[in-house]
């Protein structure tokens, strides 16, 4: 007999102390994206996967792109001269994965679902560069890291991926297993904003 035990939320016990940083700082959890693992190291299906995904892998190092494709809208983030991420809506795993797969088919090329890895967060506000300041030592000025910007850094000591949005938003990825321990160190480093800008 097999008990089916329901999915929780990494953060879904952190979202009421989430919530209380508004308006300084919005932090809502998108748990149970689609998160794939993409290795490709030719330019051949290139193609394919740009119909696949309703927009190119990113060609320069530490941006993403976005797009709509045949699984719906996705994310593409660089994480390597021949790694990505893709991201998309919960659920859809093995119909994007079956897709890439077509679209990379007689290619050295690989595509792992690494779903159960991470948890994603969305932070947004006037505080929002401010507070990652505090335990991240990437330059987050506009300057240097605009809208397309995507980094593998630290955070709090915590590693993290993190894409630049707008000026003031982020979607941030972290180890569902350090996700809580992120979580309290964000209400700790926005505490001043709140009571600030309140």
């Amino acid at each position: 007999m097999t008990v089916e035990t329901p999915r929780r939320a990494p953060l879904g016990e952190w979202a009421t102390r989430l919530g209380e940083l508004a308006p300084a700082l919005s932090i809502a959890e998108q748990p149970f994206l689609t998160h794939l693992s993409l290795r490709v190291r030719s330019r051949a299906p290139m193609a394919a996967l740009g119909e696949v995904l309703g927009t190119g892998l990113p060609r320069q190092p530490c941006t993403f792109a976005s797009g709509t494709g045949r699984a719906g809208a996705v994310d593409v983030a660089w994480l390597g001269p021949d790694e990505y991420l893709v991201m998309a809506a919960p659920g859809i795993q093995p119909e994007l994965e079956s897709l890439l797969r077509q679209a990379l088919d007689g290619t050295a090329s690989a595509v792992v679902d690494v779903s159960a890895q991470r948890t994603t967060l969305s932070l947004a506000g006037p505080a929002v560069r401010d507070v990652l300041a505090h335990g991240c030592a990437i330059d987050l000025h506009p300057r240097a890291a605009p809208a397309g910007t995507c980094v593998q850094t630290l955070l709090a000591r915590t590693g993290i991926t993190l894409l630049v949005r707008a000026d003031d938003e982020f979607t941030l990825l972290v180890r569902q297993s350090f996700a809580p321990y992120l979580a309290a160190w964000l209400v700790d480093a926005a505490a001043e904003y709140r009571t600030e800008r309140t």
